[in-house]
């Protein structure tokens, strides 16, 4: 029986037939126009890809973000690990996304580029961004409204209230947490679908950019996978630093520890598939179950530090691509909404892509720009699974420290 071919392995070989594709039309393309003619009709497949992203966008954030907060206890020992553990989290995605969006201007691998986008006078409302304008952008006026939209923003603080609500009643919402839990598994399997389409969208993504571009545009790739990764390597070193600030010497155990689930997650791309495992290392450690089991879950929706680092990052990159001077006003402003809106979508394949298509809809930036990156994503995504990795594993052993949690002799196992 033939063995079933991975999505990464079909996802480099569309990705270098889509190459092939795109010089052929470039050189045989006797001009610019004849080569956007051409490039036109090889993105039709991933247009279809995008506009399925955006249809999942609404339902996705609201049932996984309602289901994350309303399955919370409301015990006091439990709200207090909770509150410690959201301390850390804010702080750490802060820290991940202020650090992406400082290296992504500073190294520029979109620079160069020169991307075109038709018909376009302002990509950036500036003057959309004052204080009065912005809140009114936050806070719906109607729920249904912001989804038929796709409002990110408004969909969040909508789904932040009913999912508190949620947990302040757990009795009355009983039903209604167990529908949108199912709504949640059913929308995480619409997404696996679509997703199954990421091989046709990387061909034509990548057969359309060369076309119009030609091959020099891949040193462009190059340059921003190579970039992003030094910057992912500068997160690494600032997390274990933070380690071994709180822990002391015990954080060179964790760090050994968490050897075998960073290695998991960075060959399958998948921080999910090293949970089991990361679970069992933390009790290693020795971390009690009663803090890992609550606060490691929490992390997967709350504390993806690879993730948000490579939303600002590749935002940023996009607007660069596209010739658009983002002021640093509105670039915080982005980090801010990518610190909401990157909640709550952990497990999901190529979550990512879900939060920078809404970022760029959100902020007037080319939404075709997330084409840019798509056929590279599935590499940078190792990466970002394996950070995610490290930032967990770190935070959960940071909760046990400040809960006292963790023996003195680190050689003792810890209780239930």
């Amino acid at each position: 029986m033939m063995k079933r071919v991975s999505m990464t392995t079909l996802i480099v070989i569309a990705m270098l037939l889509g190459i092939a594709v795109g010089a052929a039309a470039h050189s045989l393309g006797t001009d610019a126009v004849q080569q956007q003619a051409i490039a036109h009709y090889l993105s039709i497949g991933s247009t279809v890809f995008l506009r399925l992203i955006k249809m999942i966008i609404a339902p996705l954030v609201f049932s996984t973000l309602v289901v994350g907060i309303g399955r919370m206890s409301d015990a006091s020992s439990v709200g207090r690990v909770g509150a410690k553990a959201m301390i850390w989290f804010v702080g750490a995605s802060l820290f991940s996304l202020t650090l992406g969006m400082l290296l992504v201007n500073l190294f520029g691998p979109g620079i160069g580029m020169h991307r075109l986008q038709g018909a376009i006078t302002s990509p950036v409302a500036t003057s959309g961004m004052s204080l009065d304008s912005f809140v009114k952008h936050i806070v719906p006026d109607s729920v249904f409204r912001a989804m038929t939209d796709n409002e990110i923003l408004q969909i969040v603080v909508f789904s932040v209230f009913f999912g508190i609500a949620c947990a302040a009643a757990p009795d009355k919402a009983r039903v209604v947490m167990e529908w949108t839990e199912s709504l949640s598994h059913i929308i995480l399997r619409v997404t696996g679908y679509v997703m199954m389409l990421a091989p046709i969208a990387v061909f034509c993504a990548m057969a359309a950019t060369i076309t119009t571009n030609g091959l020099g545009v891949l040193i462009n790739y190059g340059k921003f996978m190579g970039e992003f990764y030094v910057a992912l390597f500068l997160l690494w070193c600032a997390l274990i630093a933070a380690a071994f600030l709180i822990l002391g010497r015990p954080a060179k155990r964790l760090i050994s520890l968490m050897r075998e689930p960073f290695l998991l997650a960075f060959s399958t791309a998948s921080s999910e598939a090293a949970y089991p495992v990361m679970l069992e290392q933390l009790s290693r450690f020795p971390i009690s179950r009663r803090i890992s089991s609550f606060v490691l879950p929490l992390g997967y929706s709350f504390n993806l530090d690879g993730t948000m680092m490579y939303c600002t990052f590749a935002s940023i990159f996009i607007a660069q691509a596209y010739d658009i001077s983002l002021p640093w006003s509105t670039q915080i402003v982005m980090l801010l909404t990518l610190m909401l809106t990157s909640k709550g979508v952990a497990g999901i394949p190529r979550a990512s892509l879900v939060v920078i298509a809404a970022t760029l809809s959100q902020f007037k930036l080319p939404e075709e720009g997330v084409l840019l990156i798509i056929g590279i994503d599935t590499f940078l995504d190792m990466g970002r699974s394996a950070t995610n990795v490290v930032g967990n594993s770190l935070a959960t052993a940071v909760v046990a420290k400040w809960e006292g949690q963790l023996p003195k002799n680190l050689a003792q196992p810890a209780e239930g």
